[in-house]
Formats: C-alpha cells, sequence, structure tokens
C-alpha cells in the first residue's frame, strides 16, 4: 500500500520563542534543527520516496531540501502552495501570551475547539478554509502513485495536524484531540485504494531525535 510521510519542518527561532508564524510569518531556522533533519534522513535512509512535496514556505522547503539531500535515493522535490501553513492573520508574529490576552476566544477556540475557531474575524483562514485546500492536493498525490510506494510530504504544524485528521474522517470538534505535532516529527498515513480513505501507521514520531521535543517543539 502506499504510505504518505508527513513530515512538519525543523524547530525555527519563533517557535522556541512561542509565537505563531502562520502562513506569512517566518524566522530562521535554529542551528539545532540541522541536526535534528540530519536525523531523520539518517533514519529514513534507505526508505525509496517516490517524490517529496513541501510548502514553499522558507522553513519547510529547507527542511524538505535538506532531508532529500542526506537521503540513499534522492527523489524529485516539489514545491506546492496548497501545503502551505494556516493563514492566522493577526496573530503572526504575536507571542501565545499576547493573543490569549487580546483573544482570548480566538486563542482558546484555536487550540481546543477548531469547530468554533474563527479566524476569519482576524484576517485567516478557519479550520475548514486549511482543509479544503489542503485535501485535493493530498488526494492528487494520493492518486498518482503505486500501492508500494512512499511520498513525503513536508508542510507545517497546524496545517498538518488538521489535514491528517480530517483525512482520517475526525470530526471537526476533534481535530485536536490526538495532541501536537513536534518539529522535525514524522505522521504516516496509508491508503490501499489511491486515496479514497487512510489509516494511520505512525502519529507524531520522533524516536529517531537525539533530543527529547520539549514544550515549545508541539502545536
Amino acid at each position: 500500500m502506499l504510505k504518505i510521510y508527513f513530515v512538519r519542518h525543523g524547530k525555527t527561532k519563533w517557535n522556541l520563542e512561542s509565537k505563531y508564524q502562520g502562513a506569512s510569518g517566518d524566522s530562521p531556522l535554529l542551528n539545532e534543527s540541522y541536526i535534528e533533519m540530519n536525523e531523520l534522513a539518517q533514519y529514513f535512509y534507505n526508505v525509496h520516496f517516490a517524490h517529496i512535496y513541501a510548502s514553499p514556505i522558507k522553513r519547510a522547503r529547507i527542511t524538505a531540501s535538506r532531508i532529500r539531500t542526506r537521503l540513499n535515493h534522492r527523489p524529485p522535490l516539489t514545491l506546492l502552495s496548497r501545503l502551505k501553513e494556516f493563514n492566522l492573520g493577526q496573530m503572526e508574529g504575536m507571542k501565545f501570551s499576547e493573543v490569549e490576552s487580546k483573544f482570548p476566544n480566538i486563542f482558546k477556540n484555536f487550540r481546543s475547539h477548531p469547530d468554533l475557531y474563527d479566524g476569519r474575524s482576524i484576517g485567516g483562514e478557519n479550520f475548514s478554509d486549511v482543509i479544503n485546500r489542503m485535501t485535493p492536493a493530498i488526494k492528487k498525490i494520493a492518486s498518482i502513485y503505486q500501492k508500494d510506494d512512499n511520498v513525503m510530504i513536508v508542510s507545517h504544524g497546524a496545517a498538518l495536524n488538521a489535514e491528517i485528521n480530517s483525512l482520517l474522517n475526525v470530526p471537526l470538534a476533534q481535530l485536536r484531540k490526538r495532541g501536537g505535532l513536534a518539529n522535525t516529527s514524522t505522521t504516516i498515513l496509508s491508503t490501499d485504494d489511491f486515496g479514497k480513505h487512510f489509516q494511520l501507521v505512525k502519529w507524531n514520531d520522533t524516536s529517531y531525535l537525539s533530543k527529547k521535543p520539549s514544550a515549545t517543539d508541539v502545536i
């Protein structure tokens, strides 16, 4: 069956500072992140990936490129705008604590009640917006590869969390119940019917990292 490896980008300065980055915000990857990308690539060194797809946002693009160059087989790399992070509107660049103070309901619902989150009120996307733009890309990818292929998707924590759970038919209200995704983590889904249905193989795997993820690694 086809396996899709969903990888969250390496940790950035704003991740460390507990700031929202979103689709427009971006900050440099930490030096330690390059080590962790190498560890991920080493762990999957002999997995033959038919293709790597990545968000064009710099932190994801660099993560994908570095992993690719350190695999035994170097697959083609394609950037897809549909794989970008949430547009978080006014939250982008703000610390979590600042958002909690200025937009308490937005903060609470983004973290715990996706079905009630109103991103459009602050100039951003809702969870359904992100899912509706990402799903066609994932479904198309799943439809064009053979059942024994492997494909890697490098994207962002909030967007991947929403999309992966949606692919597993988790209701919108429960999208956050499985927990967050750590920087440089891998979540694997499989499909044996070219993307009509997906099964969870592994969630938020970081076993290959020498450093245990901290609270600022997970979203």
